[in-house]
């Protein structure tokens, strides 16, 4: 049984590998990300539960470092302060805790990136709709269908998938992915 999980992770993400339109949308979105840095601005990740955990990883790797000791670089996962968010589900919905804070910290030229396996996350849909509204580009990683967000996001990744876990893999390896790229030609040049 593990030797067909491993397995199926790696037909995931082969499948990826062998998909030259999706290889050039992660591409678009390193080009995106370096932009928004370059110009100052920042970039807000959001997902629930594993996708919560994915987005906090990431922004991390922003905000943090990757591979090069180098300055932080603006990035946020907005689940991260619980006090917000379970005031703002308690006294509004679940549905806006997201939108809510994009409204709040969200500007013209910063990016959203939502995670959503199924790709229909209200949270998240409300969300990628307060980014739009604000002039932010959007970047939203699901499975393979794309989901409601599909239709709303400047840029699909959608994991060619309906395992929940190996999108999520996958969705960790892409990311890792832009954070690279991202860093290298920030930092590198």
């Amino acid at each position: 049984m593990i030797k067909q999980i491993i397995e199926a992770s790696i037909a995931t993400k082969a499948k990826i590998l062998a998909n030259p339109q999706l290889l050039a949308i992660i591409e678009k979105v390193v080009d995106e990300t370096v932009k928004a840095f370059e110009n100052g601005n920042k970039v807000l990740f959001c997902g629930n539960g594993g996708s919560a955990a994915d987005a906090q990883h990431l922004a991390a790797e922003f905000s943090g470092r990757f591979y090069t000791d180098r300055d932080p670089l603006p990035s946020e996962a907005l689940h991260c302060n619980t006090s917000y968010l379970t005031a703002v589900a308690n006294d509004y919905s679940y549905d806006i805790v997201y939108s809510r804070m994009v409204k709040g910290m969200g500007k013209n030229g910063d990016i959203l990136i939502g995670l959503s396996t199924s790709g229909n996350s209200v949270n998240i849909l409300k969300a990628v709709e307060m980014a739009k509204e604000i002039g932010m580009t959007t970047v939203c990683l699901t499975g393979e269908t794309g989901g409601k967000m599909k239709e709303l996001c400047d840029y699909l990744i959608n994991v060619p998938s309906t395992d929940t876990p190996r999108i999520q893999e996958s969705h960790i390896m892409i990311g890792h992915i832009i954070c690279q790229l991202t860093e290298e030609r920030l930092f590198n040049n």
